[in-house]
């Protein structure tokens, strides 16, 4: 199916993907694992370039967990370094085609070098209007939901806020994706089946589709598989289908 065919069709308001396989991709090729990270990193902006033409507004993708900070310390080493690179490299087109750049999770534990390219980014692309690109860096779900939990508790204790305040709505404004709408379609590669604490709150009715395609070898026509198969399902948000006849 070509871009054309989907943009005739439904296509996600917003696209999550997590990212999965480039160790395994450099094993395939007999190369050290960085150079898998390094051949991911370059299908982002391809990947970039897919979701705007396909008409996706949101693009969401889970590029440095919690959890990955327990890897060995010369592939954290060289992650953070290509996410530098990506920084540097990639603001200006970003700024040229409208994309605003916004980062989600902690950043006290990056360099304040590496907090300071992440700032500037998000500046420079700032009045980007076209579509929205969220790279997800030492992110979990779990912190996401903790930090919305003592936020609430400081305003409970502070008296700004009462038990009967808290509701969905009041939990979602306070998540990192608080200006975000809910992810439509999560996408994962390299044939795993699970969200490894990627956006738990924001998943409630999200649909996902698994591929086996690793990342580094994953382009716009996976993307178009993914899109196509999303078209045809029916999104009932847990509500049933009225049913006449009984």
């Amino acid at each position: 199916m070509k871009a054309s065919d989907i943009q005739l069709r439904t296509v996600p308001r917003h696209l999550a993907i997590i990212m999965d396989g480039n160790n395994r991709w450099a094993r395939r090729e007999g190369f050290p694992g960085v150079a898998g990270h390094r051949a991911g990193a370059e299908v982002v902006r391809d990947i970039v370039e897919a979701c705007e033409a396909r008409g996706i507004r949101y693009l969401t993708l889970f590029a440095f967990s919690s959890e990955n900070w327990g890897r060995p310390r010369a592939e954290v080493r060289a992650l953070l370094a290509l996410l530098s690179r990506y920084l540097r490299n990639e603001v200006a087109k970003l700024q040229s085609d409208g994309v605003q750049l916004r980062v989600i999770g902690r950043r006290d534990r990056f360099s304040p070098r590496l907090q300071r390219l992440i700032a500037d980014a998000e500046a420079a692309t700032a009045s980007g209007e076209r579509a929205t690109l969220t790279l997800a860096l030492d992110y979990g779900g779990r912190w996401d939901m903790t930090q919305v939990a003592r936020s609430i508790a400081r305003d409970i204790q502070a008296g700004a806020l009462g038990l009967e305040d808290i509701d969905d709505a009041l939990i979602s404004s306070r998540l990192s994706t608080a200006t975000l709408p809910d992810p439509d379609l999560c996408i994962r590669t390299a044939g795993e089946t699970r969200v490894s604490n990627f956006l738990l709150w924001q998943f409630a009715y999200a649909e996902f589709w698994f591929t086996e395609v690793l990342w580094p070898d994953f382009d716009a026509s996976v993307l178009d598989l993914a899109l196509a198969d999303y078209a045809v399902r029916e999104r009932r948000f847990g509500v049933r289908p009225l049913v006449t006849g009984y």
